[in-house]
């Protein structure tokens, strides 16, 4: 496995290959979610190429971009054993410059629900996939359903800015209680982990009502019987266009929730 520590390596790594290249954006800490878009990767292309950088752009003040969780040796581990055959691992130096080109989120989607609460946060998103994507020139690109309005946007930027890329969507991968697996649940005590499931118990609550209830508002109202947090940022019910409805659209609906427990930002999503 090669380890690319800079923009000019991952370039020429990349045109030394003639075929397929499955690749995985990463911001590290790698856990069973990650490995389920790399084992996909690996299944459908003739070469896997694994990012890992923590993007300062998305990161907004008083977020957790110096504390979240490295451990580089490990997810190199995680990546041999996978079959990964590349990690590019770059710095914020060598990945931007002082006077940059900038990307802009989309007005209105780039704006609601995460863009809403962490503004500017979705351009820098854009902005360092944008980079991934020149640098690496995937085949295939892999993304997790659980961030699923990051997924729409990546979408309606490979579909404007015409990358020649396919987008595959990576189911959401949850620990045996139901917790969606994310880097940042390490930071959770254990009692704010039990209080922590209740986002994924109503969701799936919300899932199990909308096959006979499509008020939105009704089953928001049932929702909130069995949230167990501190602090409520949204529950939201879009199509897959990001549309806020009003009624549940069978097999075009995503219920979408962001919350605190403890300190915590946790963020959670059911398709039905």
């Amino acid at each position: 496995m090669k380890i690319l520590t800079s923009p000019t390596d991952a370039v020429k790594f990349r045109k030394s290959i003639k075929s397929s290249v499955g690749f995985v954006p990463t911001m590290g800490a790698l856990h069973e979610g990650h490995l389920s878009l790399i084992k996909k990767a690996r299944e459908e292309n003739d070469f896997v190429i694994v990012s890992i950088f923590v993007n300062p752009t998305q990161f907004l003040p008083g977020e957790d971009f110096e504390k979240y969780p490295r451990r580089l040796e490990a997810d190199f581990e995680i990546c041999r054993r996978a079959g990964v055959d590349a990690v590019f691992t770059p710095t914020p130096e060598n990945m931007y410059s002082e006077d940059e080109i900038l990307i802009k989120a989309p007005k209105v989607k780039g704006y609601i629900l995460e863009g809403f609460f962490r503004p500017g946060h979705f351009d820098g998103v854009l902005q360092v996939v944008n980079k991934l994507f020149n640098i690496i020139r995937p085949t295939k690109a892999y993304f997790g359903k659980k961030d699923a309005q990051q997924l729409y946007l990546i979408k309606q930027m490979v579909k404007n800015f015409f990358f020649d890329i396919e987008i595959i969507e990576g189911e959401t991968v949850r620990e045996k209680d139901g917790l969606a697996l994310s880097s940042r649940n390490i930071y959770l005590s254990e009692e704010e982990r039990k209080r922590a499931l209740s986002i994924s118990k109503a969701l799936k609550r919300a899932a199990k009502l909308s096959s006979s209830v499509k008020e939105t508002k009704q089953i928001k109202e049932e929702m909130l019987k069995i949230l167990d947090v501190d602090k409520l940022e949204y529950i939201a019910f879009v199509d897959r266009d990001f549309n806020y409805i009003e009624k549940i659209e069978p097999n075009n609906t995503i219920i979408l929730i962001a919350a605190y427990v403890g300190t915590t930002r946790l963020i959670d999503n059911i398709w039905i």
